[in-house]
């Protein structure tokens, strides 16, 4: 009686998974399908605790350095009005940001210097003039928002209504004068 190839293939499959072995190997893949539902139970702890404290204004106690915690407290300290801390750690964020997390912080940036322009309008010519800094400061980041992600709704609806509100810009030679010509600081217009 001479055994054929196909029942020497089952006694090789036979001999190398035997129970034993069959189990260990279940028994393994259960373990790291239970490791891997722990960790991804703890993760999303983590998660919901990192939202909830951003959220309430608080520092977060896990990803501290993720892109994510410094975007949150600059935009958390934007919306508290202090604006100046807010724009210092947007500005540290663009450090290592994907484009569309750059397009995001320019976005942001804009707001800022678009509100800031907005709450000191005034009618003096010193508050004028840095009003008018500011708002074009905001164009400045919403244009260069667009740039990195021209999808960005928010940054050409905040453009358009900013693009409303800035002087049209000054065409050289043409200055407050009914004359044209280039003025140069106190040099009147005219002279040789």
């Amino acid at each position: 009686m001479a055994l054929n190839s196909k029942t020497l293939a089952t006694a090789k499959f036979h001999r190398f998974f035997t129970v034993k072995k069959l189990t260990w190997l279940f028994a393994l893949i259960a373990i790291i399908a239970t490791a891997s539902v722990v960790y991804n139970f703890s993760r999303m702890q983590q998660i919901e605790a990192f939202n909830h404290a951003i959220s309430e204004g608080k520092p977060p106690k896990s990803d501290l350095q993720s892109f994510e915690a410094r975007f949150a407290t600059a935009y958390w300290l934007a919306k508290n009005e202090r604006y100046k801390e807010a724009t210092l750690l947007f500005n540290k964020a663009l450090n290592g940001a994907t484009i569309e997390q750059k397009a995001a912080i320019h976005y942001n940036l804009g707001n800022i210097f678009f509100l800031r322009g907005l709450i000191i309008n005034g009618t003096s010519m010193t508050v004028r003039d840095e009003a008018e800094y500011l708002l074009r400061q905001a164009k400045t980041a919403y244009l260069q928002s667009l740039r990195l992600d021209n999808s960005n709704w928010g940054a050409r609806h905040n453009l358009d209504r900013l693009l409303t509100m800035l002087p049209a810009t000054p065409t050289p030679g043409v200055g407050e004068s009914d004359t044209p010509g280039l003025i140069m600081g106190n040099i009147p217009v005219g002279l040789p």
